[in-house]
């Protein structure tokens, strides 16, 4: 299975992702964009472009390997962004929470809005920036999230929508990866 790969290319920047098993005769290609400069200067480029004009007050993403993509993305656009932790720690107060599920793990993870971050996305408009929106078990988190702190979701964004393409006619992304599924017959 290591030599199997899906390539994928954004504005000239072409990746080679490793296929993963997510279970018995499921894979998706993987893309880890952590420490990708080039992928993700090009990547926030292309989606910071496709969010212009849509008011845009604050980006929210879900911690880990989207942040560095919402982080250039808020430098392009000059908004702040906010990251939704895995974990809860005693400095982020009365934290907001929700529950998903990891399409890479199999396992539930809880999203916390800190306290102090609840303030700068209460009330304003807020795009939701992803790496790769699969199932949609992170999306629907984060918005269960800003939906308790009161904001706004103007837009949802990644670089990749993955799967059933009829599902996500409403994301901005700049591709879509398939999901590989053995023939059990």
């Amino acid at each position: 299975m290591a030599d199997e790969f899906h390539t994928v290319e954004v504005a000239g920047v072409k990746r080679n992702l490793p296929l993963m098993e997510i279970k018995p005769g499921v894979k998706i290609a993987i893309l880890n964009i952590l420490g990708d400069y080039e992928f993700v200067n090009v990547a926030s480029a292309e989606l910071a472009q496709k969010l212009m004009g849509r008011d845009i007050e604050v980006l929210v993403t879900a911690e880990a390997k989207s942040i560095p993509l919402a982080h250039a993305i808020s430098s392009k656009m000059q908004l702040p962004y906010v990251v939704l932790r895995k974990a809860h720690k005693p400095y982020m107060g009365d934290a907001l929470q929700s529950e998903t599920l990891s399409i890479t793990t199999g396992q539930p993870q809880t999203l916390f809005l800190d306290a102090k971050d609840r303030q700068l996305v209460a009330g304003k408009r807020i795009a939701i920036v992803d790496d790769v929106i699969s199932t949609g078990s992170t999306l629907q988190g984060m918005r269960l999230i800003m939906d308790k702190a009161g904001a706004i979701v103007a837009a949802e964004a990644a670089i990749f929508t993955e799967g059933d393409r009829a599902q996500w006619f409403d994301i901005v992304a700049l591709g879509h990866l398939p999901v590989w599924v053995e023939d059990q017959t």
